[in-house]
């Protein structure tokens, strides 16, 4: 099982990424949420070169990805669920939720401690909100989060079905939620029990401190309900909201070296 994932990993997560990117690329075409207010070319520019550093950053530091410390943890008999008698298909959903909850968790964490917030606010910094601004993550957040990964993958001992499908529904999910599309009021209504849904998550990208600090599931929604950290909807509406951070609005220093080196300037949007 563990080398017939492995032989198909890529195939799998490039026509994931690929089809849900074409997809929801239409979507916003064909029925936008919102007008944009920035330079679709320059951003997409921007984003889609973070989220290629990003990648090959993780490829040349974790080439076995994390399929690999599955199969190890699963060859080592690591973790808590080599030692709980239960079915496979149990295993791999438990295994999914607690994956999904460790990133709700980080992604909390990076909003609240200065350090790893400077490294999570160039996410934030995008003046729209589309489909591209759900990968990019500055390089050094993604080797941090793939480090915690591989920690709860070691710690839990995760079958390497759920990680992968954990991370194809994942990168699918962001597209998703941070795509600019329209949908039905009472579609994102049903939709929003089981999934983070695009209005869902746009209340996570306000300018107003209280609304980005709230809203950290990026699959399931279950967390932020459950944790108190569930906001319906924007103050403003989502019309008449503000997309990113009150310290970065201008478009120019927004490109791909200045969002490289935004951690790492002077100027810090606080986070609460």
């Amino acid at each position: 099982m563990s080398n017939l994932i492995l032989q198909h990993e890529m195939l799998v997560r490039l026509g994931s990424f690929f089809g849900v990117f074409l997809l929801m690329a239409l979507w916003e075409v064909l029925a936008p949420k919102r007008s944009l207010n920035a330079s679709k070319p320059k951003r997409w520019a921007a984003n889609l070169g973070i989220t290629a550093t990003g990648t090959l950053a993780v490829r040349y530091l974790f080439s076995a990805g994390a399929t690999g410390f599955a199969i190890l943890a699963q060859e080592k008999g690591w973790g808590v669920l080599a030692l709980i008698d239960a079915p496979y298909w149990l295993k791999v959903l438990g295994a999914f939720l607690v994956l999904d909850f460790a990133i709700y968790m980080q992604h909390m964490v990076f909003h609240h401690l200065p350090l790893f917030w400077r490294l999570h606010m160039m996410h934030h910094a995008d003046l729209d909100i589309d489909l591209t601004t759900g990968a990019r993550f500055h390089p050094v957040e993604i080797l941090l989060s793939m480090g915690i990964k591989i920690g709860v993958i070691f710690l839990i001992g995760a079958p390497v079905l759920a990680v992968l499908a954990f991370e194809v529904i994942l990168n699918a999910s962001a597209m998703f939620n941070h795509s600019n599309v329209r949908m039905p009021a009472g579609l994102d209504k049903v939709l929003r029990l089981f999934l983070v849904t695009p209005d869902m998550h746009r209340v996570h990208h306000s300018v107003i401190i209280k609304e980005f600090n709230s809203n950290f599931g990026f699959c399931l929604p279950w967390w932020d309900r459950l944790l108190g950290t569930y906001r319906a909807a924007p103050l403003k509406g989502h019309q008449g909201m503000t997309i990113g951070l009150a310290k970065f609005r201008e478009e120019d220093k927004l490109q791909y070296l200045a969002l490289l080196a935004m951690p790492f300037g002077k100027e810090v949007q606080r986070n609460s």
